[in-house]
């Protein structure tokens, strides 16, 4: 459990590192500390008397406690770190995460760069976390696949004061739209419509959607979703729109489905598309608890062409996904950010360009036309 003194020392830390209090800019009075933490004058003055003998603050005599300017420091520890590249994802181990992390440090190592790597495990408590180690320690640059980008991010401030100190990153997968930074995506509403498109050119007109909703991938391929509909001018069930955050992913797909799977022939689907390939292969579990046959009885199709598509005896259609080389261009990509750090952040802007991946349908034999 974590200290009074600790939980003040942090709060104060944390408000210097997203920029709260800038250099020789008063802080909150012992007062106010008290009041807003619930604490003794006792506990605050530990906890500003430790940042004040770690360079955090400064105070002047009558005058009250500052923000100390660290930028000696800061300078120190980016000459320790001179060689060393940040890259925060949402998971490390598992689904196509590995790929894109190979393809960075692989390109990285030849260029003679160290990686540290931290995953957040979508969490945006985590990622908190992480980008203070970073700011702390004054990272050359940083590679980042944002946390549940298609909802307000509360650590926005954090990235600002990269740009503030001059620490280029640049975002994959997907990016949060108010920063409009430097990305590397995939064009995930196009990536949908194919998706959709395929199926409703096989002759399905009755086709359930799995989005994740709290990714901004998820929004965008639900998008091409609806889009394909309109496009071949078919009419969209909204009963055939399934949403899930991360928490729900486990659960929620797998049991509507279940219910979808029950009605009566002639009402259930004939088509799934699933927002990855990972959730595709857990639905595949449903179906077989139906004893339906896939592609004669249900059509499915994933996206991100990963090693899942062959893990089954089922081998799905889907959309592939650039994994290793996303991973590559985005080094690549950080390192020419790096070059140019001494310039604006606008002509940066205007000389590294972002990169969005078109999607391409890999067609196996999860997919066919509807049963007569």
């Amino acid at each position: 459990m974590q200290t009074k003194y600790n939980m003040v020392k942090q709060a104060i830390q944390s408000k210097i590192l997203d920029g709260t209090f800038q250099p020789h800019q008063k802080i909150s009075s012992e007062s106010e500390l008290m009041k807003e933490f619930g604490v003794s004058r006792h506990t605050v003055r530990l906890a500003v008397g430790d940042l004040v003998n770690q360079g955090w603050l400064y105070r002047e005599q009558g005058a009250g406690t500052f923000c100390a300017d660290r930028s000696a420091e800061d300078a120190n520890a980016s000459a320790a770190n001179q060689n060393n590249i940040a890259i925060i994802t949402t998971h490390i181990s598992d689904y196509i995460f590995p790929s894109i992390i190979r393809g960075a440090e692989s390109y990285l190592s030849e260029q003679n760069y160290q990686v540290s790597l931290f995953s957040t495990n979508n969490d945006h408590e985590n990622e908190r976390k992480f980008l203070e180690t970073i700011l702390t320690q004054q990272f050359k640059g940083v590679i980042i696949e944002p946390t549940k980008s298609a909802l307000s991010n509360p650590n926005i401030n954090y990235y600002l004061n990269l740009e503030r100190q001059n620490i280029p990153y640049t975002m994959i997968n997907a990016y949060y739209d108010e920063l409009e930074p430097i990305s590397i995506t995939m064009d995930d509403e196009k990536g949908g419509f194919i998706q959709t498109d395929h199926l409703i050119k096989l002759g399905h007109t009755n086709i359930v959607g799995f989005f994740k909703n709290d990714d901004i991938q998820g929004t965008k391929r639900m998008k091409g979703f609806l889009k394909a509909h309109r496009s071949n001018g078919l009419a969209i069930n909204p009963s055939n729109i399934v949403t899930y955050s991360s928490e729900e992913k486990a659960i929620k797909p797998i049991a509507v489905l279940d219910k979808l799977l029950s009605l009566n022939i002639g009402e259930r689907p004939t088509a799934i598309v699933s927002y990855n390939d990972e959730l595709a292969i857990k639905l595949l579990d449903v179906v077989r608890d139906k004893d339906l046959s896939i592609p004669e009885e249900l059509s499915i199709i994933g996206f991100d062409d990963s090693f899942m598509v062959n893990v089954s005896e089922v081998k799905l259609t889907t959309v592939k996904h650039p994994k290793s080389e996303m991973g590559e261009a985005a080094a690549k990509m950080i390192l020419d950010m790096i070059k140019e750090k001494s310039g604006s952040v606008k002509r940066m802007e205007q000389s590294v360009e972002s990169i969005v991946y078109q999607p391409e349908l890999v067609v196996r034999n999860s997919t066919k036309e509807p049963k007569k």
